[in-house]
């Protein structure tokens, strides 16, 4: 494998195993934190092996071509940079996985929660390696879905729920506007390509829409990284398990806007605008911080209002926009990480073996769990930034920074004195973090005796606390090479002279860490009984972020509903006919403007036998909307007459693959429609009737019938007008020519489907399966029978009982008084199924494929049903549709993947000739196993609709939960 390769390797790592997790038993903690163990370190191996090739500031790229027309591609980019960051996401996430494996309860659906994290560290890994802009905002996007599963893991609590909620959409909402952002900035630039737009930052800086491209920029990294005024979601995702916490609020998910503030930085950067929006930002976000952090009472809250003033002290040195602020914010970056990674699991651990974080209650820990203790100390020592701590050697280099002239605005004036302030602030929560935890009496009325955890639950955090060590202490031999190799990949020739030695002399900046590490100490001196009295932090305690957010919240649900109430009846037809009426009159602009006129091609008369098909057809239709509110049954076979000659048509029209795909969905369609009509309201009754029908009835059917008398014309007299011209010069020609030399296919229509828009028939079966999945899922809460809510004697049950076996027999037998004896159904179905193999297996060549093939093993399925009934044939098939869905989808995107492998793109498809006894050559084609899964797919879904249609068609007294009975079985 080529370095290259590996970046894709490494990419996929984590999904694959995330894919694996999920089906392991939900007692399976062991087995899925050794398999996600392996996946990590595996790729953080590939990953080490790849520094020397990107150290000296060229970066490693490999494209797969994806969309080159629109510049769009499939781009991975590693550079010294990215290579820093993707340690700390495999890194720390590697040691969050062990401590997890000690953490998480063996009651929980463990495997669950690490399939969740592996896509997760996936999603974070796509967005540090994607080497495209449009691909930066997709994993963007993907790192708020999973964070929003795994803040919401324990989605039993509400506090859990309303943390993944008001996370989603916060970054959501933020990524939309960081999409525009891009799309703006890859227009300015004139590409998407990363390299290409970080070499354009003269002309980007300039151009007239760089103000509202760095707006909208700006806006997606500060929610995602929980600036001011957007910081409100950090500290309600704390309801997530610890071990989340710990990685996405240290090493990943709030460092997203980070990274993409540092990637960004040499072509958004130097400007007023910067300076004042990001740099005002970071410092209020500094500040209010630290400040609220103070005032905390849970420990994980504690962390969390630090970790939002430590963003901001990043956020800060990136706006002051000097080459020295930039290596500081990346310095503090990676320090940051390896110390509030630590301070989560250590107060996981607390929680862990006392069942508390409320630091009122926590006193003396140090006597019962003196190592966990003395870890603890360490890394808040460097969150405070204590000297030979590597937090003291980066916030030694922001107070350096904050002394410099940057913009001569009054801004530069305070900041010293506001970065002491802040540090102050630090080292007085890190203080009272220490202290209020660990020193003091014994403490009392625990929910648990407080003991040390396993030795392997600390592993995590001693490996991290030994890099603050040696960070702070050996600077030039641990971190220098790697974070010179990260700064000249941003800076490049800006790369400035910058030195990490320990000792740099008496100079302003030590005094300034000296008096915050003084002051810090003396304030928690003095004010540490008011803390502990305090409910809530003095003035901006009072600026509720949760109840400014479910306020907007709640305005934009009533503003939807007064929308809905303004402009809908609550009935579907009315809401059809407005639908109806506007794609009319959007049809009907052209022909206004423009015109309407028939071409000149000669008219080629129809055939008598064609007319009289099609007269059938319309006779048909129109008798099945009479007949609809009379007699439903009837009307429902009309319409498969019309359906029977719109399939002739196709045949005759030389379409046959349409026929067939239309004659088998009819089939499908209708049986489903025979489950579906029990649930319709009796509108009128199934006899004719002579009462005279109200005009106001009589009005709205007029009305309809003028819609569909002018929707019909419209389309027939678009048809004629195409019709009537001579064919243009378009592709139809281009694949009837390559059908065969390149999909390896006669049936063109089955190339096309499978091969030239494979990826819209991998769309179409993902959305199909979507529809399926929601269909069943409304449908298993539906009770067409009142349920009685009154306690029933002991006779009750009995007859309720009875009840609702004659129902569930008359529900399984309400089908069967067909005109097909019994018998021959259930011979049918072998006959069905193997035809319905045969059109799978010939469609690349004649008319037929996955789809078709698929729709006929339905009506195999569906004849057996009608045979023998819902509750006989899953007993005798073991019918699970929800696994078919999931392996055709499966095996269609696995097939497309693998044609990358190989070096082609997506979905590409290889064919050759197979010599097999007897039978001689026969054609083989890699589309066969995307045509399979589309069969896969099409037979799972249908299915799964007609096991939700049957068994809630059966209505009986206290229905059981067949729904559920049925999930259990799909």
């Amino acid at each position: 494998m080529t370095d290259a390769g590996s970046l894709f390797f490494i990419l996929a790592l984590p999904y694959l195993g995330a894919l694996i997790a999920g089906f392991l038993p939900p007692g399976g903690r062991n087995w899925a934190s050794v398999l996600t163990g392996f996946v990590t370190l595996l790729a953080l191996g590939l990953l080490v092996r790849l520094y020397p090739t990107v150290s000296h500031g060229v970066p490693l790229r490999e494209t797969v071509p994806w969309l080159p027309s629109l510049g769009l591609d499939l781009t991975m980019r590693l550079d010294g940079f990215s290579w820093l960051f993707s340690m700390l996401v495999l890194g720390i996430g590697a040691l969050v996985i062990l401590y997890a494996r000690y953490y998480m309860s063996p009651e929980d659906p463990v495997p669950r929660f690490f399939s969740f994290f592996q896509a997760f560290m996936g999603s974070m890994l796509g967005l540090v390696l994607s080497g495209n802009l449009v691909q930066i905002v997709f994993f963007w996007e993907l790192t708020s879905l999973f964070s929003f599963l795994l803040i919401g893991y324990w989605h039993h609590n509400q506090a859990a729920r309303d943390g993944a909620r008001m996370a989603l959409i916060m970054t959501a909402t933020g990524g939309v506007c960081l999409l525009v952002g891009l799309l703006l900035l890859g227009q300015i630039a004139g590409s998407y390509d990363v390299d290409m737009v970080l070499a354009r930052g003269a002309l980007i800086r300039g151009h007239e829409l760089y103000l509202p491209t760095l707006v909208l920029i700006l806006i997606g990294a500060f929610t995602k990284s929980a600036q001011f005024p957007f910081h409100f979601w950090l500290p309600h995702a704390m309801a997530a398990p610890t071990p989340v916490s710990a990685y996405l609020h240290s090493a990943t998910m709030v460092k997203a806007g980070i990274y993409l503030l540092i990637l960004l930085w040499p072509v958004l950067s130097g400007t007023e605008a910067w300076y004042l929006i990001v740099a005002t930002t970071g410092l209020a976000t500094l500040l209010v911080g630290a400040w609220s952090a103070i005032f905390q009472h849970d420990l994980k809250g504690l962390l969390a209002y630090s970790t939002i003033s430590h963003l901001g002290l990043i956020t800060l040195l990136l706006g002051l926009g000097s080459p020295l602020a930039a290596v500081a914010a990346i310095f503090h970056t990676v320090n940051h990480a390896t110390f509030k990674a630590s301070l989560f699991m250590a107060a996981g651990i607390i929680d862990h073996e006392t069942g508390t974080r409320d630091l009122r209650k926590l006193s003396g820990l140090i006597r019962f769990m003196p190592i966990t203790a003395t870890l603890a100390m360490v890394a808040a020592a460097a969150m405070a930034g204590v000297p030979l701590l590597n937090g003291f050697l980066s916030k030694e280099m922001f107070l350096a920074e904050a002394l410099e002239a940057h913009s001569g605005t009054i801004l530069d004036r305070v900041l010293p004195v506001l970065a002491t302030l802040a540090s102050m602030f630090s080292v007085l929560y890190s203080v009272r973090f220490i202290h209020q935890t660990f020193f003091g009496p014994p403490p009392t009325d625990l929910p648990h005796t407080p003991h040390e955890a396993p030795h392997w639950m600390r592993l995590p955090i001693e490996i991290l606390v030994l890099l603050c060590l040696l960070v702070g202490i050996m600077p030039a031999l641990t971190i220098a090479p790697f974070l010179h190799s990260a700064v000249l990949s941003v800076l490049g020739e800006r790369t400035p002279v910058y030195s990490l030695a320990i000792w740099h002399g008496f100079n302003t900046p030590l005094l300034m860490s000296m008096i915050a590490l003084i002051g810090g100490a003396l304030l928690y001196r003095l004010f540490r009984h008011r803390l502990n009295a305090a409910a809530q932090s003095p003035v901006i305690g009072r600026l509720k972020g949760r109840r400014s957010f479910e306020a907007v919240l709640a305005a934009l649900i009533d503003g939807a509903r007064v929308a809905y109430r303004a402009l809908s009846t609550g009935r579907q037809q009315v809401m059809l006919r407005l639908i109806i009426v506007t794609a009319l009159i959007a049809g009907a602009l052209p022909v206004v403007r423009l015109g309407y006129s028939a071409g000149n091609r000669s008219q080629i008369l129809i055939d008598p036998v064609f007319a009289l098909l099609w007269l059938l057809g319309g006779v048909a239709a129109v008798g099945a909307a009479m007949l609809a509110k009379f007699h439903r049954l009837a009307a429902l076979t009309l319409v498969g007459v019309a359906g029977l000659s719109t399939c002739i048509s196709f045949v005759w029209l030389s379409a046959p693959d349409l026929g067939l795909t239309q004659l088998l969905v009819e089939i499908v369609t209708l049986v489903l429609l025979l489950l579906g009509l029990r649930w319709l309201p009796m509108r009128m009754p199934d006899t004719w009737s002579g009462e005279r029908t109200p005009f106001a009835v009589r009005f709205r059917r007029g009305g309809d019938l003028l819609l569909a008398s002018v929707g019909g014309t419209g389309a027939a007299a678009l048809a004629y007008a195409v019709m009537t011209r001579p064919a243009p010069v378009g592709i139809s020609r281009y694949f009837m020519q390559q059908a065969y030399p390149g999909g390896g296919g006669t049936n063109v229509v089955n190339v096309i489907l499978v091969d030239f828009r494979g990826f819209d028939t991998l769309g179409e079966i993902t959305v199909l399966s979507i529809v399926a999945l929601t269909v069943f899922t409304l449908l298993r809460r539906f009770r067409p029978a009142a349920e009685s809510v009154v306690q029933p004697d002991q006779q009750q049950v009995q007859n309720a009982s009875d009840d609702a076996r004659e129902g569930r027999e008359r529900g399984d037998t309400a089908l069967h008084y067909l005109l097909v004896p019994r018998i021959i159904m259930e011979w049918l179905f072998p006959v069905i199924l193997t035809c319905a193999l045969y059109l799978l297996a010939r469609g690349h060549d004649l008319p037929g494929g996955g789809f078709a093939g698929g729709v006929a093993a339905s009506i195999a399925i569906l004849l057996l049903y009608m045979a023998s009934g819902t509750r006989s044939v899953e007993a005798r098939l073991n019918i699970q549709p929800v696994r078919w869905i999931s392996a055709g989808l499966l095996l269609a995107g696995l097939t497309g993947a693998a044609a990358t492998l190989f070096g082609f793109p997506f979905l590409s498809t290889h064919f050759q000739y197979v010599d097999l006894p007897i039978i001689g050559p026969v054609p083989v084609a890699s589309a066969l196993l995307f045509d399979i899964g589309v069969f896969a797919v099409v037979v799972g879904t249908t299915v799964l609709i007609l096991i939700a249609l049957a068994h809630q068609s059966i209505r009986t007294p206290r229905a059981p939960r067949a729904a559920e009975e049925v999930g259990e079985t799909g």
